[in-house]
């Protein structure tokens, strides 16, 4: 199934999927529960936004209902989703510069 740059760009046009995607980035796995705590979100919540991003093909599910980055995701859809990730993390850390 082929994955769209729609699909990828809707699933990033949040900033509680770019938050969860950040922590799953870097190759770690978090369960829910992780996520919920560490950005702030109801389960249900955290639910909805993980579908979405599965759904894009951004992140599957690991055992137990924990989540990683998606390794088979075509690499030019991966240069999409770093660069996301780069302008996020550099907006946020000019605006604690300020």
């Amino acid at each position: 199934m082929q994955i769209s740059m729609q699909e990828v760009l809707t699933a990033l046009s949040d900033p509680t999927r770019r938050a969860a995607l950040a922590l799953l980035w870097e190759g770690e796995e978090h369960c829910v529960c992780d996520l919920m705590a560490k950005l702030n979100v109801s389960q249900s919540r955290m639910s909805r936004h993980m579908k979405i991003l599965r759904e894009a093909r951004l992140v599957r599910e690991a055992q137990w209902v924990r989540y990683r980055r998606n390794s088979d995701l075509a690499a030019e859809l991966a240069t999409v989703v770093d660069a996301v990730m780069a302008v996020e993390k550099n907006l946020k850390g000019k605006l604690h510069d300020d």
